[in-house]
């Protein structure tokens, strides 16, 4: 609980800096995907899978226009927000729009992909990364006064290895990889393999869209 109450203070804002930070977040959203779209209308000839690529290049390049653009005016916005709503973006248009164009089996492929995606990233952003409290049994049976003597100490203790502290977080993560901020949380031992499944699950979700959309737009009048 105290973990969750300092988190809570740290990223306490007010009601209109979030509303602000959401609806630039979704604009951000509106954005990429729509340019997305338009690559397939600029570029008939090619194949869906010379497509793919394109597309993801394009996506890219809208994020870093985007991000650049929204710190020369001056506005704030989400990173986990825009995953969460690029999520559920690709959803809504591919029930309301693509959905009957699709067959059962990647019907059902594609509702999967993006209910698994809503979930890990439900689990990412409020699960534990491997957080390591300074005044725990952990130190204690290490035989250290401290969390700066644990790190001294972590080649004759196998188990404090790779104990980094995050600026973000301002916590200490056993296994720390980077913190990401899409996800909005450090990446460490404990959830590595879900960080890991969660960029496969975006890149396989990110393609299936593109390339049932290209079809849809191919079979539009």
């Amino acid at each position: 609980m105290s973990r969750l109450a300092s988190e809570l203070q740290r990223l306490q804002r007010s009601p209109w800096e979030v509303l602000w930070s959401a609806l630039v977040s979704c604009g951000l959203v509106l954005f990429s995907q729509l340019a997305v779209a338009i690559v397939p209308r600029l570029l008939p000839s090619i194949s869906l899978l010379a497509m793919l690529p394109v597309a993801g290049l394009v996506f890219l390049a809208t994020i870093v226009v985007g991000r650049f653009w929204r710190r020369f005016i001056g506005v704030a916005a989400s990173a986990p927000l825009f995953v969460l709503f690029n999520v559920l973006f690709l959803w809504g248009v591919y029930v309301f729009v693509i959905r009957r164009d699709t067959s059962s089996l990647l019907d059902m492929l594609i509702n999967a992909e993006c209910a698994l995606l809503l979930w890990g990233l439900y689990r990412i952003l409020s699960g534990d990364p491997g957080i390591v409290a300074y005044e725990t049994s952990f130190l204690e049976e290490a035989g250290c006064k401290d969390f700066v003597d644990a790190i001294c100490s972590s080649e004759k203790h196998p188990s404090l290895s790779r104990v980094r502290h995050c600026n973000c977080c301002k916590v200490n993560v056993r296994g720390y990889d980077h913190h990401c901020p899409a996800f909005g949380n450090c990446v460490g031992q404990k959830n590595h393999r879900l960080f890991m499944a969660l960029l496969t699950g975006f890149v396989v979700a990110e393609s299936t869209y593109t390339m049932c959309s290209t079809k849809c737009m191919c079979l539009s009048p």
